[in-house]
């Protein structure tokens, strides 16, 4: 069984989002990040949609994959992102079937 799920968000300009699947604890490892690493010209030759899921990190440009990618910003997130370990943390106990969320702007800082 996955532990988080890609479906509807519930977070109105955002058309998917990441939900658990499973309870979570505050402290717990939500998500692991899978990034890929990008070249300029990579980069370029992404499709306008999958440009939406990249982020530049002290100039590297990143694409984040399933499900991390769909984890939406919220002012009052449910995970905060370790970049040093390349994962979302729960900030709070976290139910099943509830969103998660992180504030993404604190996303660009390696």
């Amino acid at each position: 069984m996955k532990d988080v799920i890609i479906k509807k968000s519930n977070i109105d300009q955002f058309d998917k989002g990441a939900f658990a699947n499973r309870d979570f604890r505050k402290g717990k490892i939500v998500i692991r990040y899978h990034l890929t690493s990008l070249t300029e010209e990579e980069y370029h030759n992404l499709s306008e949609e999958e440009k939406k899921f990249t982020h530049s990190q002290k100039g590297v440009i990143h694409l984040y994959s399933e499900p991390e990618r769909y984890v939406n910003h919220s002012n009052n997130p449910n995970t905060v992102q370790d970049l040093k370990n390349m994962c979302d943390i729960a900030i709070r106990d976290i139910i099943n079937g509830e969103e998660i969320t992180t504030d993404a702007r604190k996303d660009d800082i390696f």
